[in-house]
């Protein structure tokens, strides 16, 4: 059984690797400190409530971080105008944006679930890979590909096409 760590040994611990998990999603290093300081804040308001036989410490701080930048993700970009650099390349998606504005596709975004959301937000706008993505989010790539296919399938479902 693992000694139990203080909150400033898993500061110390882990300090530097999630920095270095946040920079390689990110390339804003103020963001970064930002995000990083989000982390460690809500580590040490949960660190009381940590049960060291539910998960390993480096196991629940990196849940913590990857949830932090999905958020991230998810409040910060999602409501952003796309640009023409973030045009899609999947052929089953394109159609969608080709005959719908961007406010339609904001709209139906909306009503998808979240983890579906953050999927379809990662992979078109940040240019994630599904395996990427998969390890951001915690997940299998065969369930990652299955969601993905499930959120398009939504997306379809929820757009007006006119």
């Amino acid at each position: 059984m693992e000694q139990a760590l203080t909150y400033d040994e898993v500061y110390e611990n882990y300090h530097d690797k999630v920095m270095h998990y946040i920079l390689s999603k990110i390339s804003s290093r103020c963001e970064a400190e930002d995000l990083l300081s989000t982390v460690f804040l809500k580590v040490f308001e949960k660190f009381p409530s940590f049960d060291q036989t539910k998960a390993s410490v480096s196991t629940w701080v990196y849940t913590i971080a990857r949830n932090t930048l999905i958020d991230y993700f998810r409040v910060r970009k999602v409501h952003e105008e796309l640009g023409e650099e973030d045009a899609v390349t999947d052929d089953s998606f394109t159609g969608i944006l080709e005959e719908e504005t961007l406010e339609e596709l904001a709209d139906a975004l909306e009503k998808l679930p979240k983890r579906e959301k953050d999927l379809i937000v990662l992979h078109y706008y940040h240019n994630q890979q599904l395996k990427e993505i998969a390890q951001i989010m915690g997940m299998s790539y065969s369930n990652c590909k299955l969601i993905h296919s499930k959120a398009l399938a939504r997306l379809r479902q929820y757009m007006t096409f006119d």
